[in-house]
């Protein structure tokens, strides 16, 4: 059984933590944090310290792991950092026992699925998605590499998610809707229309907002974006 790194040491890498552990294909050798303190324990695990460490921990033979990070552009980020420092670190695909997944899917690696997800006929995953708790992927959909379902996410069939876009908790997408890159769709929302690129939209039926920048913050409730703005200032 490979040893692997978890690089991220948050409540989404807790969820991580435990499927893998449920899993039984991975044996967790660590984790891996930019902001805690190395030695601190997580479920059981310890910090190892920061990705700078990560080429002592490749010398020692552990040269595997999954970025644990639910942001999409942080995780983008972060994996763009890790190939800099350590190109030849190998990225693994995490899937909950309890997930249903068509046996002519396609999910690339550092993928997560999470429980109770439905993966459907010639659907097709990218690499560094995350499929959250009790999303339904629809058959002959797509979603692009660092976009993301959060919990309870429908999306119908001939769907297309393009890169590093997030749709929210128990958002719902018809069928062959197509929605563009580093787009937000907000939660509980049903889209009908498709969304164009850089998107902020929400609604019953789903309507763009207001464009939105590279790295927005849409899962701390803030939408600060990367430049530090508070979006919801006046």
């Amino acid at each position: 059984m490979d040893k692997i790194l978890i690089i991220g040491a948050s409540g989404h890498a807790k969820v991580i933590i435990e499927t893998i552990e449920l899993g039984g294909d991975y044996e967790i050798y660590g984790l891996i944090d930019s902001f805690k303190p190395k030695g601190m324990n997580v479920l059981g695990y310890e910090i190892l310290g920061t990705e700078e460490n990560i080429q002592d921990l490749i010398d020692q033979g552990i040269s595997k792991g999954i970025i644990a990070i639910g942001d999409n552009w942080t995780r983008l980020q972060m994996m763009n950092k890790i190939h800099s420092l350590t190109p030849d670190f190998e990225f693994v695909t995490v899937i909950h026992p309890s997930a249903i997944i068509s046996p002519s899917v396609q999910i690339g690696k550092g993928t997560i699925i999470m429980a109770s997800v439905t993966i459907n006929a010639d659907a097709k995953v990218g690499s560094h998605c995350i499929l959250n708790t009790g999303a339904s992927f629809g058959h002959d959909s797509v979603i692009e590499d660092f976009a993301s379902l959060a919990p309870g996410v429908t999306i119908g069939g001939n769907v297309f998610i393009d890169y590093c876009t997030a749709i929210c908790l128990g958002a719902n997408i018809i069928q062959a809707i197509n929605i563009g890159k580093y787009s937000i769709v907000g939660a509980g929302s049903i889209v009908v229309n498709d969304i164009g690129d850089y998107k902020l939209a929400y609604g019953l039926p789903a309507k763009e907002k207001r464009d939105i920048e590279k790295g927005e913050q849409y899962l701390s409730g803030t939408w600060k974006s990367s430049k530090g703005k508070n979006k919801t200032d006046k």
